[in-house]
């Protein structure tokens, strides 16, 4: 890839402009020098970007990100094992926290369709969990 400004790195990445300032800002992506007065990005900042947003998607904080990246620099293979197991057990309490909320839901939708009397068991059960 040639270099390209913000805004092309921005759509390579998926993101928008403020987002990349943003990730400078948390010192996640790196700042370069002006070409001409203009900032230009290669191949190591889509890269990077992609990483980030890619991380972001498995459920990694930016600071969890930023850590992330630090380790590769080091090549701390065992400190990156370990934030993806935590990563992973959270990932399993949300599984589990989301399987009930279904069965849940599963149970007041088989009831409002066997119930034609009185309140919907599905606004019922809303209403008193405030």
């Amino acid at each position: 890839m040639e270099t390209v400004t913000i805004g092309k790195l921005a759509a390579k990445g998926g993101v928008g402009v403020e987002t990349v300032r943003y990730y400078q800002r948390r010192g996640l992506l790196a700042e370069p020098r002006r070409d001409a007065g203009i900032r230009r990005y290669g191949d190591d900042d889509l890269r990077r970007l992609r990483f980030i947003r890619s991380a972001q998607a498995a459920g990694f904080t930016l600071e969890e990100i930023g850590e992330l990246l630090d380790l590769d620099a080091v090549d701390d293979r065992i400190r990156a094992r370990q934030l993806a197991k935590a990563r992973i057990a959270a990932i399993d309490a949300k599984i589990v926290e989301m399987q009930s909320a279904r069965a849940a839901l599963a149970k007041l939708a088989s009831e409002c369709a066997n119930s034609s009397v009185g309140a919907c068991p599905i606004i019922a059960a809303f209403e008193h969990q405030i």
